[in-house]
Parts: C-alpha cells; structure tokens; sequence
C-alpha cells in the first residue's frame, strides 16, 4: 500500500523504531566529491600538519529565506538569542520540537538585511519549509537540495560552491589568494576576500583546531575558485580531501552529525507528520546500533546532551521552550568522546579471518557508521548509561574514536563497555550482514578529541559544555 505522509506510514509500521530499525535505504553516501584524491590518511594528516581544502558543495543542503519576517521566523525556530545577530554574522542553529528534543542543526547565515541562509541536513531544512508555508511568516524561500547521491551520470548543479580552508598552513594559503593580509574576521563572521579579482564571502570557521575560512559563492565559478585555491596552496602543502576521509574529521572535533530527528510523536508534531512525504528523509532513514528500545523517545536527545547548552537562551520565544524549561531541571547527559581499546578492535578485525566462525560487526574505515542515526550502547556495571553515535577511525591518532552521550555521573577516563553490533545476528537493513555482538572497551574522552582543536577552538563552540 502506498502511502503519501510520514504519518500515514508511521500508523501502518505500528512502531517507528521497527520501521528505522529496518529500513532498506542503503548506505550514507557523500554525493559527487571523489571518495580519495591520495588516500584518506594522508587527507587526515593534512588537516593536522598543512592545510586542506574540504569540498562542501554537495552534501549539504540549502534554505534561503527573504522578507520582512525572515529575523523572526528563524529566532523562532531556535534556542539561539538573536539579541546581538546582525547582517554578516553566522551561529549554530539548534531547532527543537515541541516537546523540547532537537531536530537536527547547522549554520545560519545572515547574509543581508531581511535575508538569511541556512546550511545543513534535510531534518531542519524540511523543518523550516514547514514553518514557512504554514506558519503565517511574510516570507519568501529558496530550497537547494543537497546533490543526488547517485546522479547515474547526469549533470549535477547547485546554487553555490562552498569551500573550507583548513589547517595551520590555511591562513597562509588564505593570504596568497587574497593577495595581502586578510581583514580581521572574528569567529562567526563574514567578510570577503579577493580570488582571482572576485569579491568571495567568507566565513571564520574551524574544523581543525586551526584558523580557516569557509567560501561560497555562484556554482558557474566552482572550477576558477577550486583551481585558484589548489593553485596557492601547493607551495604549503594543501591537500584536497575525499568524501571517504571528510566526515572522519568531526571525530577529532567533536560535532555529532545526524541525531534521530525527534519528529516521530506528539500531537503539537502530528500537523508536520502529515506534511512529511513518505519518501522522505525521516521516512527513510535508519537506525543502527546495539541500543533497542521500543520507545522511539529513547532516541530522542535535548540540546543539553549534544553540547549545545550554552546556546539555550530564554530571551525569546522559541518553539519548545516551555518543554525545554521542564527537562532542563532533570539530570542532563552530556557529550564525550570514547577511545576504543585496540586489542578489542584488533580482535574485531581477526574475526574477519576466522572461516567457519561468524564474524564481529565490520568496522568501516575511517568511517563505522552502517546508519542514518547510530545508537551503541555504552554500559557500566551492565547498565546502559549512554550511547555511542557517529564512529570511525583517526590516523592522527591512531585510534578507533566515536561520539556519543553518557548520563551526568560518567567522569573523563573512566573505562565503560561498548557493545558493537545489532541484536539476533543484525536487522533488516543492507549495511547489515549476518555479525555477532562484541564488547569493546572504550575510554571516556574530552571532546574535542584532538587537544589543537580542543585548545584552538572559540569558547562555545565544540568546547565548553554548560554556562550561560
């Protein structure tokens, strides 16, 4: 039977984690970009000792929203205080339900006077169309879907290009592109600097516990500004960075990717339920992982757990608010880095070559993830008191790294259990082949994991864990 809403399909599954659980989506793939342009450890390497250039043009997707209520729209949709937000500034966007759980996050631009952008995954995009064509806003948008990720060989097209320079080479790199010294950009701000005689907008950003900037501007000039910034940066070592090895880099930085959008009940939610197609991304997704629970709010998590509190401010209206103001009283989880232990994950790779004995969970590499949403649990004592969510490998240092959340009582270095691997020999899903589960030995970590970005990092950014 065909169905044309998430809410439709929702009630035919009868348990959304059923449904999640085994979904036949396929992998994540990051469209377009080449997998490696050397191979994925070098490309780690370099963001730590040179600079690299990351290609962010085609896995993100895009929200441009214009009109007199464009200011408001956003400060409506998330726990960020707009009190000091002016044109040529940027924050995490953190949109939450309205039962106070987070949907998803990302970057809002605030290009010009009554025009914003915002660059992230479908969650908060789809989040936000919503809330324009229903909410009353005199606004106008443009959407920019993320690239296909499987564009069978037809022409791929976006609205913008958009570069990061990272590394403690990139502001030399930086420089030699604009042709003299870079203006002061503070964190989170938008300038321009010159490319070729172009005027390109940037952004003061980090991925790698260095200074760098983030370009963007028209598709038609993705070649000219790519090969001006190759160009400059061969004499420092700049190295271009795949889609294998990109997403490893948030292991050693410390931003969780994809938490389960938490959209799946609740009656404020319903009206948005019934406007989600079927085909869509919460529709689709998946859930992988050693945590099972029948409860699909299990997966759910607040702004507090996933770092963000510090950017909960009550200076306005948002939605969730009064929600988020009830579970703030409660014990808050909090988000951490875990260390596997490498005799565990050598034993998980010898089972690879044991015939006749059924094998661990395949460890990806650099990336583990099988799953739109990852939910290892993470135990003491043989109780579940976290999860471990996006994992993968550092060659930097060399070690099996993931983030996760674990309940307030879980101190920095203490030795807990992950369990790798799914239930009954695995789900449905087709990243899922026949494994057995494992125990892995993991060491709660800060986050960032990488002390140059857990040093080098603006103060709220990744870092800092609670405050005002």
């Amino acid at each position: 039977m065909n169905h044309s809403s998430l809410e439709q399909l929702l009630g035919a599954a009868g348990n959304p984690v059923k449904l999640l659980r085994n979904s036949q989506l396929g992998a994540y793939v990051y469209p377009v970009v080449p997998s490696e342009f050397s191979n994925w450890r070098d490309e780690q390497g370099a963001w730590r000792d040179a600079a690299v250039l990351f290609d962010q043009t085609h896995h993100m997707a895009e929200m441009t929203v214009k009109g007199p209520d464009a200011l408001k729209l956003m400060s409506h949709l998330t726990i960020n205080s707009f009190a000091n937000f002016s044109p040529n500034k940027a924050k995490q966007m953190v949109p939450l339900s309205y039962d106070g759980y987070v949907i998803g996050d990302g970057i809002l631009f605030y290009l010009a006077e009554n025009e914003l952008l915002f660059v992230g995954r479908a969650p908060t995009v789809n989040w936000i169309e919503f809330q324009c064509q229903t909410g009353g806003w005199k606004v106008d948008y443009i959407r920019d879907d993320r690239s296909p990720s499987h564009p069978r060989g037809k022409p791929v097209t976006r609205r913008h290009y958009r570069f990061q320079i990272q590394g403690p080479n990139a502001w030399k790199v930086l420089e030699k592109l604009n042709g003299a010294k870079l203006p002061d950009i503070r964190f989170f701000t938008l300038d321009s600097i010159n490319i070729k005689g172009r005027k390109v907008r940037a952004l003061r950003h980090g991925m790698s516990g260095a200074p760098g900037l983030e370009i963007w501007g028209p598709y038609a000039e993705y070649d000219q500004v790519r090969d001006a910034v190759m160009e400059a940066g061969q004499e420092f070592g700049l190295v271009q960075v795949g889609s294998r090895a990109y997403a490893s880099n948030t292991l050693e930085s410390g931003w969780i990717p994809s938490p389960l959008p938490a959209v799946y009940t609740g009656e404020k939610m319903r009206k948005y339920r019934e406007w989600l197609p079927a085909s869509g991304y919460e529709a689709t997704g998946s859930i992988g992982g050693s945590f099972v629970s029948d409860d699909i709010e299990d997966y759910y998590l607040t702004p507090h757990a996933l770092g963000y509190g510090p950017f909960v401010k009550l200076d306005h209206d948002f939605v969730g608010r009064e929600a988020l103001e009830k579970l703030a009283l409660e014990p808050q989880r909090k988000k951490v880095t875990f260390a596997w232990n490498g005799e565990d994950m050598a034993m998980i790779y010898a089972s690879l070559f044991r015939p006749g004995e059924e094998c661990c969970k395949f460890f990806d590499l650099p990336i583990a993830n099988y799953a739109s949403a990852s939910y290892d649990a993470v135990m003491k004592d043989g109780k579940v008191v976290g999860y471990s969510m996006f994992g993968g490998y550092s060659f930097n240092e060399r070690t099996a790294l993931s983030l996760g959340v674990v309940d307030p009582g879980i101190d920095i270095d203490e030795e807990l259990t992950l369990l790798w691997g799914e239930e009954n020999g695995g789900t449905r899903k087709t990243t899922v082949e026949r494994h057995r589960q494992v125990e892995v030995r993991v060491k709660v970590s800060p986050v960032p994991y990488a002390r140059d970005a857990r040093e080098g990092y603006h103060a709220g950014w990744r870092t800092r864990q609670s405050g005002a």
